[in-house]
């Protein structure tokens, strides 16, 4: 028992020991609802990494940065103190014992690395092909008019998104429509999304005509 917390506590242990912690903290909080297991919203495709989208993962079934590098660590703190336990055991001279902590510090990152994005790869093939929620996802929606009106350069409507919570969204009229005077209450239609200007041109709808309504 002497021979492992040796181990644990020398070098190179001691540095992936300490990255440990931090996964183990991240992950209680995790468990605890204080984090979210994507936090960081990067993720990794199969050795690639995108930039996420908040609340989602990225890509076809990317899987959270968070996973990879929490194994990764978990790997190469197994390894090296194994790698430790028989470096010390053998009993080399200093120099030559130097030069293998330090083979086994790379060899820890490497092994660790290579399972890691084994690993990543078998379960992106057991998770669906998911598109990132994106507010193009709302053209084509009917929204109710939550401002006082609407106007080339104003207005705000609600919309539901297809697992049921709503959004508010920004939303203009073309000069021919604002004749019409779309006010609070009115259904409308999101037509088209202005990425430049963050906002959804509508057009009014008349909610008897939407397919998915029950009425």
């Amino acid at each position: 028992m002497d021979e492992f917390f040796t181990a644990a506590l020398g070098f190179p242990a001691v540095l992936f020991g300490a990255a440990l912690l931090v996964v183990i903290a991240f992950w209680l909080l995790v468990l605890v609802g204080a984090a979210e297991h994507d936090a960081f919203h990067v993720h990794m495709d199969g050795g690639h990494m995108d930039g996420g989208h908040s609340g989602a993962d990225t890509g076809g079934g990317g899987v959270p940065v968070t996973v990879p590098v929490s194994l990764v660590v978990v790997i190469a703190w197994f390894v090296s103190l194994v790698g430790s336990v028989l470096v010390r055991s053998a009993e080399p001279p200093g120099r030559l014992r130097t030069v293998l902590d330090f083979a086994v510090l790379v060899a820890a990152v490497l092994f660790a690395w290579i399972v890691t994005r084994f690993l990543v790869r078998r379960v992106r093939r057991l998770l669906p092909d998911q598109l990132p929620p994106s507010r193009l996802d709302f053209v084509g929606q009917v929204c109710t008019v939550r401002t006082g009106s609407v106007t080339t350069d104003f207005g705000q409507a609600e919309v539901a998104s297809p697992d049921g919570s709503t959004a508010v969204v920004q939303v203009r009229v073309q000069g021919q429509d604002s004749v019409l005077g779309l006010r609070s209450g009115d259904t409308a239609l999101l037509y088209a999304y202005d990425e430049p200007g963050e906002f959804f041109w509508i057009a009014p709808f008349d909610a008897a005509l939407d397919p998915r309504s029950t009425g």
